[in-house]
């Protein structure tokens, strides 16, 4: 059926704590069990649960934040011409979107400035750094970029013009200290207690420190920018907890009825206005299309979405950044088909634990979508590279139990330039050291992989036993939201439930729906994209599944739904419910 290991949180809890969880906070057992699995325990329970503005800790407290804001400060009051420079993702977009308008909004003489994916590439460039000069800059503030830009930001200075760093992104051993100020919460000698904001977690804690400053009301400035830095926050993949989980859960409140045009265009043409708005809202909705603007045209568009006042003006963007990312997915089949045949041709494809592939004039701002949906087949850690007259750029994607960043730091002297995550990062390469980066980053792999690294998992919060299956559990688990990263929506386990009735459903029969039964009582199931398995099970199977927990809407009745996340026949996977 599978080969996905099946990973259990759940240890020998005291029953006393988990009844005394549930009477302190009034919540159900499942919920209680689900926080103390995860080691979600004393005082962060309380902050968990409240997910209040209170909790956020002080930026000052982040390296060279005072430093920054005082700076910053100053320039506005010498009228100062300030540039905010970013990225052309979702994080860079939202990042330039937030410090912009607020730079504004206290009377900076602002402008911003995203470089062009495919002519610039990632980061700060000397080009674009001579361009802002001779606008007149006099204070570049870069946000979700500039940890690694040592030698442009010692140019900057040389040339007169200052620069303030806020980044999030993993430090290498130098950083560029000829820079203002460098705000990264991933300092080695940064000592703020939550190191995993997005880049626009970080341009929003700068504002908030610039709002004292300024002797703003903070709560206000955090209610007026939470919707911004919490697309920001979730589109980045970023850890759920902590600082963005307060960030994610007030800015997804306020997208529920937006009150900025543009996010009210975009939800319109994802066809999500007026629907509860989630982090999957975000994730498959929202981001996709606002990416969309960097990967094919000028990141510039999605920014000017998020800034404009103008409904007709936002409808028009809207509109064109849906139709760039129906090109996007376009373009993503095709170097994905490449991509699978170029696997299908490789010999020794199996024995290489990491996948690199490269290709001349793959479009680059989609062949990091298309990694990460080889290394979510293949389970392997994925690199597409596109290259040019010997230059090569690719991007990368990768599994748990493979850091990335560590990997290519290892395989240093192949690179000319990377950067990035654990899981995520990009890398310039001259195409002569492409055989030699293949094969240091194998050995590499080959090392510090198990072969149980290499098969994939499925997190399990507890298993359950039949009468956990209820309505009223599955709203209870809304609690836990917003999910993502680090706090997934809770999976469960039951073993031993018999297939009652099966069948193929949606277009093209690519959805498996179930009706299990164990000890009398009957529930629902559906798996997306399982389809197949109804050739495989049958009526009068014993199985465990590895779900969800959904309600399903029909005609005003509320019934529960299991989500498969996974299925086994029985006796691969039991284990007692505890619950």
């Amino acid at each position: 059926m599978t080969d996905k290991i099946w990973i259990f949180r759940n240890k020998k809890l005291d029953e006393k704590k988990i009844n005394l969880l549930s009477d302190t906070y009034r919540i159900p057992r499942v919920i209680s069990t689900i926080l103390l699995n995860r080691n979600i325990d004393g005082d962060d329970i309380s902050v968990y649960l409240k997910k209040s503005m209170s909790d956020i800790v002080n930026p000052n407290l982040m390296l060279d934040m005072d430093k920054a804001a005082d700076r910053i400060t100053a320039a506005v009051k010498n009228k100062e011409k300030i540039a905010v420079y970013g990225d052309y993702d979702v994080d860079g977009i939202t990042s330039t979107a937030l410090l912009y308008e607020f730079l504004v909004s206290v009377g900076a003489d602002a402008e911003y400035y995203i470089p062009d994916r495919k002519g610039e590439g990632y980061g700060i460039n000397i080009m674009a750094v001579n361009r802002l000069i001779k606008d007149g800059i006099k204070l570049m503030i870069t946000v979700d970029c500039g940890i690694t830009a040592i030698g442009e930001v010692e140019f900057a200075k040389l040339q007169g013009m200052d620069v303030i760093i806020t980044d999030h992104h993993t430090c290498k051993e130098r950083i560029p200290t000829a820079a203002a100020a460098i705000v990264n919460p991933k300092r080695h000698d940064c000592e703020y207690p939550f190191d995993s904001l997005a880049g626009v977690g970080v341009a929003f804690k700068l504002i908030l420190a610039l709002a004292v400053k300024n002797g703003l009301n903070t709560n206000e400035v955090f209610k007026k920018y939470a919707d911004i830095a919490a697309l920001g926050t979730i589109a980045d993949v970023v850890p759920l907890l902590g600082e963005n989980r307060i960030i994610a859960d007030k800015g997804l409140k306020l997208m529920q009825n937006p009150s900025r045009a543009g996010l009210r265009a975009i939800m319109e043409v994802a066809g999500i206005l007026g629907k509860k708005i989630t982090s999957s809202s975000i994730a498959y909705s929202i981001a996709p299309r606002l990416n969309a603007a960097g990967r094919l045209g000028s990141a510039s568009t999605a920014v000017e979405l998020l800034l404009t006042n103008d409904m007709e003006r936002a409808r028009e963007i809207a509109a064109g950044l849906d139709e760039e990312n129906k090109l996007r997915q376009a373009t993503e089949k095709q170097i994905f088909d490449e991509a699978l045949s170029m696997i299908a041709a490789d010999p020794n494809f199996e024995k290489k634990k990491v996948i690199v592939l490269f290709q001349e004039d793959w479009h680059q701002g989609v062949i990091g979508i298309v990694a990460s949906r080889l290394t979510d087949i293949y389970y392997k850690p994925c690199i597409l590279i596109s290259h040019s007259n010997g230059i090569g750029k690719g991007s990368g994607r990768s599994i748990k139990a493979f850091n990335l960043f560590d990997a290519l730091s290892h395989c240093e002297k192949h690179l000319t330039d990377f950067g990035g995550h654990a899981v995520a990062a990009g890398l310039n390469i001259n195409m002569s050291d492409i055989d030699g980066f293949i094969k240091e980053i194998n050995k590499y792999a080959d090392e510090t992989l198990t072969e149980r690294d290499m098969i994939p998992t499925v997190n399990i919060d507890c298993p359950v036993s039949e009468t956990a299956l209820t309505v009223e559990n599955a709203k209870a688990l809304t609690g836990l939201e917003p999910f993502g990263m680090c706090n997934e929506r809770p999976t469960f386990a039951i073993s031993n439930a018999q297939i009652a009735a099966i069948s193929a459903v949606g277009s093209n029969s690519r959805h498996l729906k179930l009706k299990i039964c164990k000890n009398g009582r009957y529930a629902v199931c559906i798996g997306f994209g399982l389809g197949e398995y109804s050739s495989v099970l049958k009526r009068g199977d014993f199985v465990d599944i590895a779900f969800n927990m959904d309600i399903n809407e029909y005609h005003g009745a509320e019934t529960l739904q299991m989500v498969i996340k996974d299925i086994k026949l029985s006796g691969q996977n039991q284990r007692e419910a505890d619950i």
